[in-house]
């Protein structure tokens, strides 16, 4: 069964493949399946959109009680059916094997949307939904319903699947809706200006509903950026002014924001290691373990391995509009409730370009070798980009590496095949930067480069012409601006 995706879903190709792969699956029984993701990422949609296309059925849950849920799931299947009276559910199993008949005749997705809530209201559904999908039972041997669980709860959808849980073994897909990535989200913006891209996913990163939220547009041009930022983001009067807040306040999993609203802060001031976090706090870094695996847990934190050295883990904001509030807008609210959205911004334009411009673009160079640059480019295939930092005894400190990417090799060590640095300063960059390069060059692990390195330099204002003249000759080099890093390989 073809089920093209829809024009009214940007992108999400792959995440629309796995689905319909899900659904038209010619396989004898019941199957089901779990989509989730953090809020706004427009699950219910593409869901929507996915019942709509096969004649499936969609129902949203909402926040209340058990009997309340079976009612109006028993009304959606009346609905559903053409029946002219509700169905009258008393419990969940009824509703589970009404919902299993949907599909007694062919494949057809069988969707609850915020289970969740249902969940939340019914503590048992996940093993009713067990015994449901038992290999004997009437789901497995007589329908095809394709049931999909979605939720924008990570803990509790991540842990369905968990060791010991019912649903342990039972789910054939486990699709994570994430943010676009930011090639995607620059054309889900209609902004053909790479640096105006940029700049623009700096600040609200790649989740979809941030588009209406901001306004419906982003900035004109680039001279009307700053005024979008001070109407549409930073505005109190603004649907993204609390939207870095909030993210951290809808996870039923986090019990106590404030401590954790703590470690973003740390974090966003560039307090990245455990041990610089603890000390921000105040507190020993053993009492920051099951906060930060909280962070993670729930997508607003990563945790970031050393390419070339064990245990020197660092932190990172996921998401920018956390990173945003927590510098900018909880910092500065009682001016911007003031209306003092323009001298807040420009007396902030270091913190910005400093903490903000300056760690994103580390971040898109990073994603830009994995995702998007070709082997001819790297001199092979990325399996893995990392930063690290390398203790240089000729200048007696540490110097940062922003990107190394490693390769994997079957039956191999795994090699290193390039290193990079990327610069997000105004003035573009020049021939010192490639000199310093060369030198960390010389610092790499002999075990891990067999090959030689390339030297990639990524400038987010281009490069002197001095620089481009010794790199042009040069195969080992690799310039990579903003046009590149947003439409080449």
């Amino acid at each position: 069964m073809e089920i093209d995706k829809p024009q009214q879903l940007h992108g999400r190709v792959t995440e629309w493949d796995e689905l319909a792969d899900f659904v038209s699956a010619q396989v004898t029984g019941a199957t089901l399946g779990l989509v989730y993701g953090r809020r706004r990422q427009g699950k219910t949609l593409m869901l929507e959109l996915l019942a709509r296309q096969t004649g499936g059925f969609f129902f949203g849950a909402t926040q209340q009680s058990e009997h309340q849920n079976l009612a109006d799931l028993g009304r959606a299947i009346a609905d559903h059916r053409g029946l002219g009276a509700p169905l009258a559910l008393g419990s969940w199993p009824e509703a589970l094997d009404e919902l299993v008949r949907l599909g007694a005749d062919s494949p057809c997705p069988v969707i609850l949307d915020e289970f969740p809530y249902l969940v939340a209201s019914s503590p048992g559904l996940p093993s009713y939904l067990q015994q449901t999908l038992s290999p004997l039972g009437r789901a497995k041997q007589y329908t095809q319903a394709r049931l999909i669980l979605c939720g924008s709860a990570l803990t509790t959808m991540a842990t369905l699947l968990s060791a010991s849980a019912p649903l342990r073994g039972r789910a054939v897909l486990e699709l994570v809706v994430r943010p676009f990535g930011y090639r995607e989200a620059a054309a889900f913006w209609r902004l053909d200006d790479p640096e105006l891209a940029f700049k623009v996913h700096a600040l609200v990163g790649g989740t979809p509903a941030y588009l209406e939220m901001s306004g419906g547009a982003g900035p004109r041009d680039r001279a009307d950026f700053d005024r979008w930022v001070q109407r549409r983001i930073i505005n109190p009067a603004s649907a993204m002014f609390r939207e870095g807040s909030l993210l951290l306040r809808e996870d039923p999993s986090i019990a106590d924001p404030t401590s954790y609203a703590a470690i973003l802060t740390a974090l966003s001031a560039g307090h990245v290691r455990r041990s610089e976090i603890a000390a921000d706090l105040g507190r020993p870094a053993t009492s920051l373990a099951h906060l930060l695996d909280g962070l993670q847990d729930i997508g607003l934190v990563e945790a970031v391995d050393d390419a070339l050295r064990h245990r020197r883990t660092v932190y990172r904001i996921t998401e920018p509009v956390v990173r945003l509030y927590q510098l900018i807008s909880a910092r500065h609210e009682a001016e911007l409730v003031g209306g003092r959205a323009a001298d807040v911004w420009a007396r902030n334009a270091g913190t910005v370009q400093s903490k903000i411009f300056g760690p994103h673009f580390e971040d898109l160079a990073r994603q830009w070798c994995l995702w998007h640059a070709s082997p001819e480019t790297l001199g092979g295939v990325a399996s893995r980009v990392l930063p690290s930092q390398l203790a240089c005894r000729s200048h007696q400190t540490g110097h940062e590496l922003d990107a190394v990417v490693w390769e994997a090799r079957p039956n191999q060590a795994d090699r290193i095949v390039a290193v990079g640095e990327a610069k997000a300063t105004t003035g573009p960059v020049g021939v010192a930067e490639l000199e310093r390069l060369e030198h960390l060059r010389t610092m790499l692990p002999a075990e891990a480069t067999p090959e030689p390195v390339r030297l990639m330099l990524f400038s987010r204002a281009g490069f002197t012409a001095a620089l481009t003249a010794a790199a042009g000759p040069r195969e080992d080099v690799v310039l990579v601006d903003l046009v590149r890093l947003y439409q080449g390989e």
